[in-house]
């Protein structure tokens, strides 16, 4: 989600409200997501090598998870990615870290690899979901994970949050994402207003090229994927009002990042295959201002 750091789009928009005794295991998840990530994303190497390179990267992480708690100093954690596995066998161990989460989030990445490479599409919202699962929803539950929290409604309600994030990240990202061929438009979405992949492509946005008709159509399309993340979002938004302290409030700027851009690609009349909205420093006050009024539930 483009409302976080400026690579790895899961994490936290405000982590300067992190708590400050969790921001080093909270960085060290980050820099093993976004390693991750550039392994699968990044450079020109081929689908068989980037599998590959996961594949060990995985194995890295159940060599640390089996590792005792202190290594000897001569003892490297990882020979590759030294700088990934040191800091996180420590955490791992002394936070207790859940691993099938981070085995999760590489999941994810091999399923970007594979559906690019063999250039397949979701067929359903409901796969998109399940890609979440995967994606983003690990996210949340490792960092409700460091905050003690483990009430089931309150782990569905992350899950909502962050699914919702990751959607709209993908509506907000079709102008990047569709020429690099990652497609997370799901076809029976399409096909019910008639619309197909090749409407979406760059001899397509032009108006000269496609109908107004057609446009119109692809404009519904992104509105009703959107109105779906942002009903994802409203069903989890009273997470951060059970979370005292600095770490709810961080919360709460998560959501509202998320709703905000989401009002953004509205105000640009869904039209993201053409430009893509992002949030601004301006939007901050903003942002602060609905945190502060946040309720347990709100109309779309």
């Amino acid at each position: 989600m483009t409302t976080g750091v400026e690579h790895y789009e899961n994490f936290p928009v405000a982590s300067w409200l992190c708590p400050p005794h969790l921001r080093p295991v909270i960085a060290a998840i980050y820099w093993f997501a976004r390693t991750a990530d550039d392994i699968a994303d990044e450079g020109d190497a081929p689908t068989a090598q980037r599998l590959q390179d996961l594949q060990a990267y995985r194995d890295d992480l159940y060599r640390i998870a089996q590792a005792p708690p202190y290594l000897p100093h001569h003892a490297a954690p990882s020979t590759r990615w030294p700088h990934v596995f040191g800091p996180l066998h420590t955490h791992l161990h002394a936070h207790h870290l859940p691993v099938p989460l981070l085995h999760d989030l590489l999941s994810a990445f091999e399923q970007d690899v594979i559906r690019t490479d063999q250039g397949l599409h979701y067929q359903s919202h409901q796969e998109l979901l399940d890609y979440c699962r995967l994606s983003a929803n690990p996210i949340g539950r490792l960092l409700l994970h460091l905050y003690g929290i483990t009430d089931p409604q309150r782990l569905t309600e992350s899950d909502c949050i962050c699914s919702a994030l990751q959607l709209i990240n993908f509506w907000q990202d079709l102008s990047v994402d569709l020429p690099r061929q990652r497609h997370y438009l799901p076809l029976h979405n399409m096909r019910a207003l008639g619309l197909e992949l090749s409407d979406f492509g760059p001899r397509a946005n032009t108006p000269a090229a496609l109908p107004q008709e057609r446009s119109t159509r692809k404009a519904l399309l992104i509105a009703s994927l959107l109105d779906q993340a942002c009903d994802l979002m409203h069903a989890g938004q009273a997470l951060p009002l059970h979370i005292p302290g600095r770490a709810g409030w961080e919360l709460r700027l998560v959501v509202q990042g998320g709703l905000r851009t989401a009002e953004k690609i509205r105000h640009l009349h869904h039209q993201t295959w053409l430009t893509r909205p992002t949030l601004r420093p301006l939007d901050l006050p903003l942002l602060l201002w609905r945190a502060g009024r946040m309720k347990a539930s709100a109309p779309k």
